[in-house]
């Protein structure tokens, strides 16, 4: 988001000074209206992901949606469009590539405005079971951390269930140790469907 706000902000001081106030609006609304993305550069959009493609001074095509199961989004003049499993960055500059047809100088930011496509699973003695939304490069204590730990789990005996080549591993983890700063290699970068057990 902040290399897409920098973009924007060159782009933005290359134009003729003389502008009128309906374009500064446009330009203010642009930089300031615009949704924070939860995505660092190197996340890879999945289905269900939440995007907002905004096209510089062109209202009409710019759009806050979902990336549906099959992966595409709907954008007006481009219909179907594959969204999943591009950065937004290569998102925005396929997008640009097939406005050009249409637009002269087309200018696109794409931002994540909601990581649904990545979940991750609480079960046990938590606060808030169910299904999460991995964040990016989310650790184990920061999902417990969001996810809250009743009075009776067994911080001990905490663990990871993860499946990797049709196989399940338990990963275990002593939450105890861990807030300590004992154990560090206990805390787990998590993946796309991990488990955390709390009994």
């Amino acid at each position: 988001m902040l290399m897409g706000s920098i973009a924007l902000a060159q782009n933005a001081s290359a134009l003729p000074a003389a502008s009128s106030a309906s374009d500064k609006t446009a330009t203010d609304k642009a930089t300031n209206g615009a949704p924070t993305s939860l995505a660092g550069p190197e996340y890879v959009i999945g289905p269900e992901d939440v995007l907002h493609i905004a096209v510089w001074k062109e209202n009409d095509l710019t759009a806050t949606l979902p990336v549906r199961p099959d992966g595409k989004i709907s954008l007006p003049l481009l219909d179907d469009v594959q969204a999943a499993g591009l950065t937004p960055k290569q998102l925005a500059d396929s997008v640009t590539e097939k406005l050009k047809k249409y637009i002269a100088d087309p200018r696109v930011t794409v931002v994540v405005t909601a990581i649904n496509s990545k979940r991750i699973y609480l079960v046990g003695e938590v606060l808030h079971a169910g299904a999460t939304p991995m964040l990016p490069n989310m650790t184990v204590l920061q999902a417990l951390s969001s996810a809250g730990l009743n009075q009776f789990a067994n911080t001990k005996r905490i663990y990871v269930l993860r499946t990797a080549n049709g196989k399940q591993q338990k990963l275990p983890v002593n939450y105890r140790k861990l807030v300590k700063g004992e154990e560090i290699e206990q805390n787990y970068l998590l993946q796309p469907g991990d488990t955390i057990v709390v009994p």
